[in-house]
């Protein structure tokens, strides 16, 4: 019963910090110029797999909260659950676990906002644009500001996972 909690709690936490930090910092957070700086959350699959759902659950409450309507609900918290999913999985290479979020976000969030934001629909020259941004985006958060967040977490006590 304690570590079904204890799952439970690490997972809503996580959650709650992913959700937060998207909302409070909305204009960069979505669109095509994006730096979802809660992103660099995305390690945490390499301590917990709890992480996999809260990483989930957080940009699902922030899509339909602040996102750009049904695809980035659906399609944007997909990509953050295969994401994270795909962290955890290659977690003893943080370097590598961390291109999962970077890459599947350039390609699919780029792929649906091209759609989404273009009058005449879909065109290569706007997804690679699009998907650009949202990948340098995506590096800043991850690779900027998330590793420098693995290192303090694997050198620090302050959370045992």
């Amino acid at each position: 019963m304690k570590t079904s909690i204890k799952k439970l709690t690490i997972s809503a936490i996580i959650a709650a910090l992913y959700a937060v930090l998207t909302l409070l910092l909305a204009p960069i957070s979505f669109g095509a110029v994006q730096c979802r700086i809660a992103e660099c959350l995305c390690v945490l699959p390499i301590f917990t797999p709890y992480a996999i759902p809260g990483l989930f659950i957080g940009c699902l409450i922030s899509n339909i909260i602040g996102g750009m309507g049904i695809f980035d609900i659906v399609f944007g918290s997909l990509t953050t659950l295969i994401a994270a999913f795909f962290t955890y999985k290659f977690k003893k290479n943080i370097f590598i676990a961390l291109f999962f979020p970077v890459i599947l976000n350039a390609l699919i969030v780029g792929a649906y906002l091209s759609f989404l934001m273009s009058e005449s629909g879909f065109s290569l020259q706007g997804f690679l644009v699009i998907a650009l941004e949202v990948g340098l985006g995506q590096l800043v958060s991850c690779y900027g500001l998330g590793l420098p967040l693995a290192s303090y977490l694997k050198k620090s006590s302050v959370i045992k996972f």
